[in-house]
């Protein structure tokens, strides 16, 4: 099979089976395209069948030499897998060349996270003189409280909350739909800008049932969402970078330090994988301090001899 019709196959496969965002269609196509280029430049080889794991490895020194980093070569390897995966499946190929292939090593990097200091902080700079001031609060509220993504934020339906049993329903990526629950403060103020704010706004047909409007009646863009929050941290004096997802992180980062089990948190999150959600299991060094200054039976030992000591004196 050609690489233009196994392309467009896959295309069909991310969007239809797979469910994916336009964005990751793209993505995923254009890893495969290098490729294509690099084995129909480079070796001649015209037909999917023809490629060999030999094939694989020489395109992965050749990317390596362009000088790209570690995290661009591992997704590029991951939409190749993710590739040949899909000719095996669909019985285009009968092995997959891709299965002796390693990524390259990359470090964790582990995301920025507000305290519940600073949360406080950005909440209590919103401008509640200003009509929209209860719809940012609310909005801070419910991106905290559930640990949602920005583009789920905007899609929330007033008809997926259930205030009596304090529970909303999510949206997720790939379609897939969760339940988390929401917190006594985030129906407060959800409730506080539907009656204050929103019940006054000239809704604009298909709108209806959104729970985040603009002055116009229509959605919040994403953008907008990035502004509100850029602008309230800065009149909090948060000197970190301040984005929709870093209350994600931080509701999951607060949940799992706290002692909540992983699981539970993966499935809030909505986490195809628990490896992506082990990521918040990082503590910082003060509570680790902290906990074997208070626990460890050594330490609690030579604390009591230097009190035992200072009273002598």
């Amino acid at each position: 099979m050609t690489w233009d019709n196994a392309i467009e196959n896959y295309k069909t496969f991310l969007i239809l089976e797979k469910s994916l965002s336009s964005n990751s269609v793209e993505a995923y196509l254009n890893d495969v395209r290098k490729l294509a280029k690099f084995c129909e430049e480079g070796h001649d080889v015209k037909e999917v069948e023809q490629v060999t794991y030999d094939i694989l490895k020489g395109y992965l020194l050749f990317v390596n030499d362009l000088g790209v980093t570690n995290r661009t070569q591992a997704r590029s390897i991951s939409s190749i897998r993710s590739f040949f995966k899909f000719l095996v499946y669909d019985g285009i190929l009968t092995s997959n060349p891709t299965k002796m292939l390693e990524a390259p090593k990359i470090g964790r990097k582990l995301p920025s996270i507000l305290t519940v200091e600073e949360i406080d902080s950005i909440l209590n700079a919103v401008e509640m003189y200003k009509p929209e001031g209860q719809r940012n609060k609310a909005i801070i509220e419910t991106l905290y409280s559930c640990g949602l993504r920005v583009s789920e934020l905007i899609n929330v339906k007033i008809s997926n909350i259930n205030f009596r049993m304090g529970t909303i329903k999510i949206e997720g990526k790939g379609n897939k739909e969760r339940m988390i629950p929401l917190s006594k403060n985030a129906k407060q103020e959800i409730k506080l800008y539907m009656k204050g704010y929103r019940d006054y706004l000239d809704i604009q047909k298909g709108y209806e049932d959104v729970l985040f409007l603009n002055k116009r009646g229509t959605a919040l863009s994403r953008v907008m969402v990035f502004n509100i929050i850029k602008h309230l941290s800065e009149r909090a004096g948060i000197k970190k970078s301040v984005s929709p997802h870093t209350f994600r992180h931080s509701f999951a980062s607060h949940l799992v330090n706290g002692g909540a089990d992983l699981r539970a948190v993966q499935d809030m999150l909505g986490h195809e994988s628990i490896l992506t959600t082990e990521i918040y299991t990082h503590l910082d060094n003060h509570y680790l301090r902290d906990t074997i200054n208070k626990y460890h039976p050594r330490i609690i030992k030579e604390e009591s001899e230097k009190e035992d000591e200072k009273n002598k004196k």
